[in-house]
């Protein structure tokens, strides 16, 4: 398994942002399809954002236009940007990479005011 830590996440305000960050350590992230997936309470967990080996990226219609993935292949890391945040976007937040689809430990992300 490849370990995979989110860091970046907390409270914020409707209309704030929060940049997630993903990192893995024992694989290269490049190389395989990362994904961003978020899990609200009484709901199932849903893919936000993925960015293939090659960069093309694909977002759920919820988020096109506010989030932004990336990856940063110089320190195996990808990131998600997240911009207007909505209450509706609260949730645990989890990545998913590597050769065998590992998932990281989630992150909380929280929008009130």
């Amino acid at each position: 398994q490849v370990p995979l830590v989110e860091s970046g996440g907390g409270l914020v305000q409707p209309g704030g942002s929060l940049r997630l960050s993903c990192a893995a350590s024992g694989s290269i992230l490049s190389l395989y399809t990362t994904g961003w997936y978020r899990q609200a309470p009484g709901k199932q967990r849903e893919l936000v954002a993925e960015i293939t080996s090659r960069d093309s990226t694909n977002y759920s219609d919820s988020v096109k236009g506010r989030f932004t993935i990336s990856r940063h292949n110089t320190i195996n890391t990808v990131y998600l940007q997240m911009n207007s945040l909505k209450p509706e976007d609260t949730a645990v937040y989890y990545c998913r990479g590597g050769p065998f689809g590992a998932w990281g430990q989630g992150i909380q992300v929280a929008v009130s005011s």
